[in-house]
């Protein structure tokens, strides 16, 4: 029932900051939490940032609190992360998801991105 496309990532280097969007189709997208994951080669898909559709609640993983900030914009239908201070090992896939539920787990994570690949030099 949701489609979902990332955009915004590339290349930057370490220090740097990129602006991840992802926009959704549907009518029900305020209905649901939208969530960041990401996934390096050879590792599995992490779980980054989650908002809820109210966008009162949010939550981050421990190593990017502070450094990164999800935002939604329920009538352009667009969730986002803003990405400051990268480091090397933010260097991942990046994708968005819609769950029912405000959850931090792959699981519950109804619909998802293809991704857009984020890559932080040295």
């Amino acid at each position: 029932q949701v489609q979902l496309v990332e955009s915004g990532g590339g290349l930057v280097q370490a220090g740097g900051s990129l602006r991840l969007s992802c926009a959704a189709s549907g009518r029900t997208f305020s209905r649901y939490a939208m969530g960041w994951f990401r996934q390096a080669p050879g590792k599995e898909r992490e779980f980054v940032a989650v908002i809820s559709g109210s966008t009162i609640s949010t939550y981050y993983t421990p190593s990017v609190k502070g450094r990164f900030t999800i935002s939604r914009d329920n009538a352009k239908n667009t969730v986002y992360l803003q990405m400051n201070s990268l480091e090397p090992e933010d260097t991942a896939l990046y994708y968005c998801a819609a769950s029912r539920s405000f959850v931090t787990t792959v699981g519950p994570y109804d619909y998802w991105g293809q991704g857009t690949q984020v890559t932080v030099s040295s």
